[in-house]
């Protein structure tokens, strides 16, 4: 079974808050971003979302043309889980950076990299800025220095 664009954003966040354990699709260019309760965590492809790991999820922000499939094995399970570690380990090393411009500009550019500008701009300054620990304004300022130059 598969979920993608036609699934709104309520059905995803109840198939992951009732720990349905689900793969990002590894083949495409897609992910969530996780709202939590006082941050927020992005999953990129490949990445296992849902389960325990997203107990305390309060919203979930569709990124690129979402594809969503169940994980037939515990192999696909594992691996799902190992390559969400290395989502999260990846924004840790934006959010090491002591000066938030920086991360806010890190977090701008990686998402234009990752997907493209006109993606990384629908996604809020308040979202940008709960996944890399700045005030939106700073995510504000950062895009607004981009959109000079």
């Amino acid at each position: 079974m598969t979920f993608g664009n036609n699934s709104t954003e309520d059905d995803i966040n109840d198939l992951l808050q009732g720990r349905r354990l689900l793969l990002i699709n590894p083949k495409k260019k897609n992910g969530l971003i996780l709202i939590k309760t006082y941050y927020a965590e992005f999953a990129g492809p490949g990445s296992i979302v849902g389960g325990c790991f997203d107990r305390d999820l309060q919203k979930v922000i569709p990124v690129g043309k979402l594809s969503l499939i169940e994980p037939l094995t515990s192999q696909e399970r594992q691996k799902g889980y190992l390559i969400r570690r290395q989502w999260v380990k990846l924004i840790k090393q934006i959010t090491d950076n002591a000066i938030p411009h920086e991360r806010a500009q890190v977090i701008l550019n990686q998402f234009e990299h990752w997907f493209d500008a006109n993606t990384a701009n629908r996604v809020p300054d308040e979202v940008f800025a709960l996944i890399v620990g700045v005030l939106p304004s700073t995510i504000t300022k950062a895009r607004d220095l981009v959109n000079r130059l």
